[in-house]
């Protein structure tokens, strides 16, 4: 009898749970006030997949980074190594086990979409200048954090 020795990415696309799918856009949604960061030992990363474990942590650095901005900039994404640019972050998701997804729009304005797996994942989070300055500031990394958190 032949022995088949798995990885665990291909353990987990057999388990008839998956695939699994988040999708978080941020478009339409009311800024909230600022709540308390969750803290990187609190989260359970037992029985989360790559890409949920990926996206969780690129929640709590955007949290940290907002944070940390003035009014009169938002948080965008620049994807390092590769020619995408910088995208104005409007969504994140993740589809089990391995991919990552970002939703925004690019410099010129067009919507954009970047798909990747979670072992090319090198990001820079920057400050950009709010798209209209008369409104407030969006901040979506505590709206991230909850829809996703949400059945």
């Amino acid at each position: 009898m032949e022995t088949k020795i798995s990885t665990v990415a291909e353990a987990h696309e057999r388990d008839p749970v998956l695939p699994r799918r988040c999708d978080v856009l941020t478009e339409g949604a009311p800024d909230e006030a600022p709540q308390n960061l969750v803290p990187l030992d609190d989260i359970d990363i037992e029985d989360k997949s790559p890409a949920e474990w990926a996206y969780d942590r690129l929640v709590i650095y955007i949290q940290e980074f907002e944070a940390q901005l003035d009014n009169q900039h938002e948080v965008a994404m620049g994807f390092a190594g590769s020619d995408a640019g910088v995208l104005q972050i409007e969504g994140m998701g993740f589809f089990d086990p391995d991919i990552l997804t970002f939703h925004g729009t690019d410099e010129d304005g067009v919507p954009t979409q970047l798909i990747q797996h979670v072992s090319q994942l090198s990001v820079i989070l920057r400050a950009m200048p709010k798209a209209a300055p008369e409104e407030a500031p969006k901040r979506i990394g505590f709206r991230l954090a909850r829809k996703h958190d949400t059945p």
